[in-house]
């Protein structure tokens, strides 16, 4: 063997050596790392969000809460990183959103946590952003959602007895709870995930009909895995009966009263104080004017609630749209309710379609003032269509559409919407109701107050008028022979709060009377209006040219043409009188001329290059163009009071 040779084995076992020395220490490295997570995971454990003085602590640190409310269902999934970026980019540290039961369960045993309700993934999403998380589960929501968040087919027990301890609202809570929470769990601080604080239902001390119900809510978090931090959340007097043991109480207002204040200081002293849903703005209702809070109003409150070294929670910090049939509708202090419009603008810091107003760049100088470091860039702006107008090209008359719904029932009586033998023995949840059945004479219709809550009266196809809780009785015309009478009656959206939750059953809820005998042998029939059935419309071969003039109630359909990048739009109906618009199958939700809203918004993530398929469902008229706008109109406004 010649020298080099053995310069080279040398050469080759030094490095050997080297190898291994190298392995050895990475070995005691990443054991060392190992401990130190596991250290910091028990401290995380131990060390989550905290309440044990006058200021929160998360980490061991102390810590203010500066949120702000956007709810994924609200917004399109594609654009939720641009919220939550918008949202941070302004000064925020913390997301809160409520989770909606009725989406999640639309059937009994029914879950859908996919797509647009991937909670999980807006949870993930969250975290990735650097946003904590305050995580509003209900069962109730309120939210000026449909029956405050709660599945219409609980109702369908004449019995029930919501937000309370009655077995059957229990039994289903917990089959909800069983299938939410597991997903929830995995996302808690203690896990490394973003959910530093969970609520115990909501607003608890305005409804509060059941001295058990808190604590079995409580205990339902508790045993399916919930570790952090509980709240409550009531205004001031429901302060009185809203909390639970356990759980810290928070405040909810719009106008700052320093009692109000001194009241929760009192009621647990030494603890820190939140406002969890600060009211940037308001919601409307269908016949109202369109509710502001000015941002020369607002601002100088969140200034003094901060000074007062309180934490947060802008309610709501975008409050996005009630697609579909989703909006609620109020009562309190109203003789009858009165629905909520479709979009839920909410007056917010930003807008129903995502854009920067007043408000929000205010309030990012008031909250870059608490920030160490500068605050991010906020994102660019979103852009907006607003397309060329499109014509009106086919019609489709409801009677003509009526063989694409389910198989009609015949009953003695009425039967509320609720207990129709439908969605697998759910019943119907929203949309319209058609109800027929003979009549051989003229004479007064009397509804009774049975109507809930809107119907199109007809005679053999003929409009006649409308019932409603303001119209109880219609004279219908003399005619030849036997007749039909048909009401098509409408959900215009349940009570959202108030303590009229158990009476929230829709369509003809009791008898009504014609010549004051009760009316008998119905054909009812579900007028739902799924994707299915839309779909079903559209494949039809009896849609007729608009050279034929239309029978209404009618459905019209249009194309969209979209030559580039499909952007956000609203669609705008003057001329039309009240219906719903699908835009590529999906329910863009109601428009009513009574107003105060005049548009209604169009994702650009639900359009696509080239034709999009627009369908209208229109009650009484048309003038047979659809047009487009640029930004949302909401109506003649008025300050909130």
């Amino acid at each position: 063997m010649d020298r080099g040779s053995v310069i080279g084995l040398r050469l080759s076992l030094k490095q050997r050596y080297f190898v291994l020395l190298c392995f050895a220490v990475g070995a005691v490295t990443a054991y060392q790392f190992s401990r130190n997570r596991l250290a910091v995971r028990r401290m995380s454990c131990a060390d989550g969000l905290r309440a044990n003085s006058s200021q929160f602590t998360l980490g061991g640190e102390p810590f203010r809460i500066l949120g702000g409310s956007i709810h994924y269902f609200r917004v399109p999934r594609a654009y939720w990183e641009d919220r939550l970026l918008k949202m941070k980019a302004c000064g925020l540290n913390t997301l809160t959103t409520y989770v909606p039961w009725n989406l999640h369960e639309p059937e009994r045993g029914v879950f859908d946590f996919e797509d647009q309700l991937d909670l999980e993934a807006y949870l993930r999403l969250a975290g990735r952003l650097g946003l904590w998380v305050i995580l509003r589960p209900g069962p109730y929501i309120c939210a000026e959602w449909d029956l405050g968040g709660l599945p219409s087919w609980l109702l369908r027990d004449p019995h029930m007895k919501l937000r309370t301890t009655y077995p059957r609202f229990t039994d289903a809570v917990d089959s909800f709870f069983n299938q939410l929470i597991k997903r929830v769990v995995p996302h808690q601080y203690s896990e490394g995930g973003p959910i530093i604080a969970v609520q115990v239902e909501n607003e608890y001390g305005s409804y509060a009909k059941d001295g058990e119900y808190m604590p079995f809510i409580k205990e339902a978090l508790l045993s399916r895995g919930v570790t952090e931090l509980l709240l409550t959340s009531d205004n001031k007097d429901g302060l009185k009966r809203g909390g639970v043991k356990g759980a810290l109480e928070t405040i909810n207002f719009q106008k700052l009263n320093l009692d109000d204040i001194k009241y929760l200081d009192g009621i647990q002293p030494h603890k820190p104080k939140m406002v969890m849903e600060y009211w940037s703005g308001w919601f409307d209702l269908w016949g109202d004017l369109h509710h502001v809070f000015p941002a020369e109003d607002m601002v100088p409150v969140v200034t003094e609630i901060l000074n007062l070294d309180m934490s947060i929670n802008l309610y709501m910090f975008h409050g996005g749209t009630n697609f579909g049939f989703m909006s609620g509708a109020f009562a309190a202090g109203m003789p009858a309710p009165k629905p909520m419009v479709t979009s839920y603008d909410y007056d917010a810091p930003l807008s129903e379609a995502g854009d920067y107003t007043a408000k929000y760049h205010l309030l990012r100088d008031v909250f870059s003032r608490l920030r160490a470091q500068p605050l991010p860039e906020p994102p660019s702006r979103g852009e907006r269509r607003a397309y060329q107008p499109v014509v009106i090209q086919q019609h489709l008359s409801l009677w003509d559409s009526l063989h694409f719904t389910d198989k009609p029932l015949k009953s003695e009586g009425p039967v509320n919407m609720e207990n129709l033998p439908v969605n697998n023995g759910n019943g119907q949840s929203y949309g319209y109701t058609l109800y027929e059945t003979p009549i051989a004479s003229e004479g007064t219709l009397n509804s009774k107050n049975s109507v809930r809550d809107r119907a199109l009266v007809f005679v053999d196809k003929h409009f006649v008028g409308v019932l409603d809780f303001d119209t109880q009785e219609l004279a219908v015309p003399d005619g030849k022979g036997k007749r039909t009478l048909s009401l098509l009656v409408e959900n215009c959206g349940r009570v959202n709060y108030g303590n009229t939750l158990d009476e929230q059953r829709k369509g003809l809820v009791g008898d009504i009377e014609f010549n004051k005998r009760p009316l008998r042998d119905f054909i009812i029939r579900s007028l739902e209006m799924k994707p299915a059935f839309v779909n079903s419309l559209c494949r039809s071969a009896h849609w007729a040219s608009m050279r034929q003039r239309p029978t209404f109630p009618a459905f019209f359909q249009a194309k969209l043409y979209v030559s580039g990048s499909p952007k956000d739009t609203f669609i705008k109906l003057p001329g039309w009188s009240k219906g719903v618009v699908f835009i590529n199958g999906q329910n863009l939700g109601r428009y009513w001329s009574i107003g105060p809203q005049q548009t209604l918004y169009v994702p650009g993530p639900w359009l696509h290059r080239g034709d999009n398929q627009v369908v209208v469902f229109e009650e009484q008229e048309t003038d047979g163009r659809i047009q487009f706008s640029g930004g949302g109109e909401y109506g003649m406004s008025v300050d909130v009071q």
